[in-house]
């Protein structure tokens, strides 16, 4: 059995922002694999849930600094060692479009990550991170106005980003089934 995890912030307001890709991400999979896609609200689990066969889809519902409490809620629910988790997520180190898939490692200043490393109690699941690429300047502007890395992954990507975001997505669904399909080494060969 395997869980897949998007990440993301829970509400309307968060819907089409750079932090909540992984939850794009899950919901496009899904989609791609299912003829109904009913997400199920799991109040104990503190997530939305899928169950196809051996694969568990979560959207965690706490914050996105919170993951780590449904990680490990799920995790323990269904007796999963956390090789057995993908993480999908936003990577504001990586240029826009970029996919980078990987087995462990830092955080590296990624709060849902850092949440779920700690409610894991290790670093040891596969990650997918996903490019949002960083547009401020040195100095934090972004749009003409200086900007914060929080508000920044809070703003929706601008219409001459789209196509790479969606050209990204798409990838990152093929990525997915292969990880799936043909493990870890064949996806990062691939994809990285």
């Amino acid at each position: 059995m395997k869980l897949i995890v998007g990440l993301g912030n829970p509400g309307v307001k968060y819907q089409k922002v750079r932090h909540n890709l992984g939850f794009e991400v899950v919901d496009k999979y899904v989609s791609s694999i299912l003829y109904k896609v009913l997400w199920e609200y799991n109040e104990k689990l503190k997530s939305e849930i899928i169950k196809t066969g051996d694969l568990i889809f979560a959207k965690p519902q706490t914050s996105m600094n919170n993951s780590g409490m449904a990680v490990r809620l799920l995790t323990t629910y269904y007796k999963l060692p956390s090789a057995d988790v993908m993480v999908i997520h936003d990577e504001l180190d990586l240029p826009l479009g970029k996919i980078k898939i990987r087995m462990g490692g830092a955080a590296a200043g990624h709060h849902g990550v850092e949440s779920i490393i700690s409610g894991l109690n290790t670093d040891q699941f596969i990650r997918v991170r996903l490019g949002i690429g960083n547009l401020r300047t040195q100095s934090g502007e972004y749009k003409g106005q200086t900007i914060s890395t929080e508000k920044f992954v809070l703003e929706p990507f601008l219409p001459q980003e789209k196509s790479q975001v969606k050209h990204m997505l798409k990838q990152t669904v093929k990525a997915i089934q292969i990880l799936l399909e043909k493990g870890l080494e064949s996806t990062q060969n691939q994809f990285n």
